[in-house]
């Protein structure tokens, strides 16, 4: 077995340029494989931190829509949740971790020369643990100043440097214009990741009670935050949600709902299966590159068995038994697949780490995929060089002798 092993390698090394060409499908398709993984483990990682980064097991409640001369203008557009509707869930639902309503609009912020137009967005002091915020720079308002409807302020950290950029002073303790009234800055927000179409680094948190008497003057909010106790109870608490806004509504068995939930964990997964089908066609494609790879060995050995023929014949008439020649171009289609497989991993995990890298997603090299890439490589060597290898073998010593 050594001696047709080494046979086997220095056939496929005294070509070594047609060997390369034969193992390039071979290499494309399983660093293809590894990549794909990785890329897929990069989207899905990447979806998860954005729907994380709205806070932990977050229900979103919004207002129900309006109709204007019969066309319906969304979820978000009627006035029909409260402060009151916040505190009452937090109080009766037993799911519920903590609430926090929140009413944003637009406003011009002035800070000395500076200036700005920037969400305010009024809400509690439960937003920070809802929505997973940390504090760069002092601290959020308190439930005292909700209740006093204090003039204080939180910055973000964009707002932060468009106001204060170039003044030298620290921001917290400073006076700021929101709309023409004062306000107390006593904290600025840690930079957070963007998410979807909002951009919570370019917004001031004030007191929702302040934003509602001095700003809006609405007693109403735009949507509700509520915080479930843990991900394993977020459908129990949409359900008391639910059954808790309808008492309140007064809505009858018959009506509709005059609000929505939206469910974070609903959301993530619905993304998570997305993500999971294009990894799915990344490596259907990465499949069909193997087997092109296959066709290719296939090809090659086959000319390899044809260029051999008086060589294969002179083995035999010496003595080679049929399966001596089978397992020689077996060996030798295994060890092309085999070392594409090889080349293809090593480049499919620089890829897989350099993706890791450029995306901070960490390491996304999934060993399941590198195994089964390796393998499928193996087995595609050895049925794609079956067909050669029993052509090789079945030929007559006399017919190979005469070969020309």
């Amino acid at each position: 077995m050594l001696e047709i092993m080494r046979v086997a390698w220095r056939s496929v090394k005294a070509n070594k340029m047609r060997s390369f060409l034969t193992m390039l499908g071979i290499i494309i398709g399983v660093m293809a494989v590894v990549l794909s993984s990785a890329i897929g483990m990069s989207a899905k990682n990447g979806v998860t931190s954005r729907i994380e980064s709205l806070g932990s097991n977050v229900l979103t409640i919004m207002p129900g829509s309006t109709s204007v001369g019969g066309v319906n203008q969304g979820y978000g557009s009627a006035s029909t949740l409260t402060i009151s509707n916040a505190t009452a869930i937090q109080q009766d639902d037993p799911d519920v971790a903590m609430t926090a309503p929140l009413v944003s609009h637009s406003a011009q912020v002035v800070f000395g020369a500076n200036n700005t137009n920037t969400a305010i967005e009024g809400t509690n002091q439960n937003y920070p643990a809802i929505k997973d915020v940390s504090m760069a720079q002092g601290s959020f308002f308190t439930s005292e100043d909700v209740s006093k409807a204090a003039n204080v302020a939180v910055l973000g950290s964009q707002v932060e440097q468009t106001l204060f950029s170039g003044t030298g002073v620290n921001p917290v303790g400073q006076t700021i214009d929101i709309a023409g009234i004062p306000f107390t800055v006593i904290g600025v927000a840690a930079s957070q990741g963007a998410s979807g179409f909002e951009n919570e680094n370019d917004a001031i948190a004030i007191p929702v009670t302040t934003e509602q008497n001095l700003l809006t003057g609405s007693d109403t909010v735009n949507e509700i935050l509520a915080s479930a106790k843990s991900a394993n109870v977020m459908n129990q608490a949409q359900l008391e949600i639910e059954s808790t806004l309808r008492v309140l509504h007064q809505l009858s068995p018959s009506t509709a709902d005059d609000f929505q939930i939206i469910n974070q964990a609903t959301i993530l997964s619905a993304l998570s299966g997305v993500t999971q089908i294009l990894t799915d066609l990344l490596d259907g494609i990465s499949a069909i590159s193997l087997l092109v790879g296959g066709i290719g060995i296939m090809n090659i050995m086959l000319v390899s068995v044809t260029e051999r023929t008086r060589e294969i014949g002179i083995r035999k008439a010496i003595g080679a038994r049929r399966s001596v020649i089978l397992t020689q171009f077996l060996l030798e289609s295994l060890g092309l697949s085999l070392s594409g497989a090889v080349i293809g991993l090593l480049l499919g995990t620089a890829g897989a780490l350099t993706v890791g890298a450029v995306s901070h997603t960490g390491n996304l090299l999934s060993p399941g995929a590198m195994i089964l890439a390796v393998i499928f490589s193996i087995l595609i060597g050895l049925v794609f060089g079956v067909y050669p290898a029993r052509k090789a073998a079945n030929l007559k010593p006399i017919d190979a002798l005469r070969y020309e």
